[in-house]
């Protein structure tokens, strides 16, 4: 099946790949393995992103990113232990964790070329929306929505801090790939949005800018903590701090 195709290379591209190990960092590993699922392009919760509240009119469906879209292919790049680790003091980003978010960016970028070039080889016809120069963000919301992506596929639920917790937990990156061509979708073992949440709490004090509180993130107040970021780290930025140290790092804490 095509689809197991795709996971194979994936999986090959992930472990093998030169892009996934930094150099100047002593040949550091990005991410590992990930997890993949799939939503179906006419699942009605395209449409609910629409809505005011939720993402707004402006965030692109499935079928308006690719006429005849029947397949969304969602993943979760899971940052390795070694990046993981590094960023659990308190403070400004470790250096690790800029490369990984910036670097890794990069690998994620081929990644979603790898998977379209594999659903073209089969005559399929596909779109990674972060690639397209349709794609754009205004006011901290995009036209498409990698973390509503992966819900919608099943491979996670919203936290606290607005990462989306996987099994795997919530510090790494994620990605897609529309295509035309239909594969069966898999199964979302949620109901909720925020299920995988514990409501602990234990991503409020980790923020360095105080923009996470019982009620949620504050993203004008994260985005100019990330501008810092980059003024000091040019042309690396990030944070990562609410993602690491905490019950969801690695892992789904409602079901340790």
């Amino acid at each position: 099946m095509l689809l197991d195709t795709i996971k194979e290379n994936i999986a090959e591209f992930i472990q093998n790949s030169e892009q996934n190990f930094v150099e100047k960092l002593d040949m550091m590993q990005i991410w590992d393995q990930p997890l993949i699922g799939v939503a179906s392009a006419s699942d009605p919760l395209w449409e609910k992103l629409k809505e005011h509240g939720v993402i707004g009119p402006e965030h692109l469906t499935p079928e308006e990113w690719l006429p005849g879209a029947k397949s969304v292919i969602s993943y979760f790049l899971p940052f390795t232990e070694h990046i993981r680790s590094s960023n659990r003091q308190k403070g400004l980003p470790s250096i690790e964790w800029l490369y990984g978010r910036c670097e890794g960016e990069v690998v994620n970028n081929n990644l979603r070329k790898l998977i379209i070039e594999l659903i073209e080889s089969a005559d399929g016809k596909a779109v990674a929306p972060a690639l397209d120069k349709r794609f754009k963000v205004a006011n901290h919301v995009s036209n498409w929505s990698e973390r509503h992506a992966a819900f919608i596929a099943g491979l996670g639920t919203f936290s606290l801090n607005y990462s989306l917790i996987t099994n795997l937990g919530a510090a790494g990156r994620f990605g897609s790939v529309i295509t035309d061509i239909e594969f069966e979708p898999s199964i979302r073992p949620y109901k909720e949005i925020d299920e995988y949440c514990s409501k602990c709490g234990e991503c409020i004090p980790r923020c360095p800018p105080t923009a996470i509180d019982e009620n949620g993130k504050d993203a004008e107040s994260c985005s100019k903590f990330l501008d810092k970021t980059l003024k000091l780290n040019k042309p690396r930025y990030g944070c990562g701090k609410c993602q690491t140290a905490v019950p969801c790092e690695y892992q789904n804490p409602t079901r340790v």
